[in-house]
């Protein structure tokens, strides 16, 4: 069984939560906390813990402080952020401090459960052990990325999907590839990939940028601005 801590400020929320996670086989609620140092106190308590679900904005810390403690402390537990922080400096964060996945709230059951799943998934590939050839590192890192809501094609990371589409919305006008590229930390050929995608879906609209010669240069805006 995979062992989980709930984190969340709202009792209530907590308690909703630990009961989608108590629904997905595999998985067992080994505890709640409802602030940062609750949460710390748990994770030095609990005799074993695999995952946490943590919310950011906690009463007392941010759900990162806490992260930045675990890892201060030694303790290695795996990290999901579940939280309504959608501002892409948060969300970011979150990557760099090894956050594996981003729920964003609100989010229903199907939500969490594809997370929940897609972590399984990866512990069973990092469980067989032994070396890893490319394919075996591209199915490794690809196991996090299955879809967690309808139509994010398999292969697109749903937290990347997250900072693209933050960096279109809170920007000013049209953005080029480079320019999200150079606000979210993922390549340009990255960032072109989920552009492309916010486009084929009708959450962007591409615009074109004549320049004195060449090639015009694709850009893109968030499809509810004039």
């Amino acid at each position: 069984m995979i062992e989980v801590l709930v984190v969340d400020d709202d009792i209530r929320v907590a308690h909703v939560n630990a009961a989608y996670v108590e629904k997905v086989p595999g998985f067992h609620v080994a505890g709640e906390a409802h602030s940062a140092a609750e949460a710390l106190r748990q994770v030095e308590l609990l005799p074993r813990l695999d995952l946490i679900l943590l919310d950011h904005y906690l009463p007392d810390e941010t759900g990162l402080e806490v992260v930045q403690e675990m890892r201060r402390r030694g303790h290695q537990a795996d990290v999901i952020m579940v939280t309504a922080a959608r501002d892409v400096t948060t969300v970011q964060a979150a990557m760099r401090q090894g956050a594996l996945q981003y729920l964003v709230k609100p989010f229903n059951f199907a939500g969490l459960r594809g997370k929940l799943e897609a972590y399984a998934e990866l512990r069973r590939r990092l469980d067989s052990g032994g070396e890893a050839e490319q394919a075996d590192v591209d199915r490794i890192f690809g196991a996090l990325s299955a879809p967690s809501e309808p139509g994010l094609p398999k292969g697109h990371s749903p937290t990347t999907a997250e900072l693209v589409r933050q960096s279109l919305m809170n920007a000013e006008g049209p953005l080029s590839a480079q320019e999200i590229a150079e606000r979210t930390g993922v390549s340009r050929q990255t960032a072109q990939r989920y552009l492309k995608l916010l486009e084929r879906t009708g959450r962007a609209r591409l615009t074109l940028k004549y320049g004195d010669a060449g090639r015009p240069e694709h850009r893109y805006v968030w499809a509810t601005r004039g």
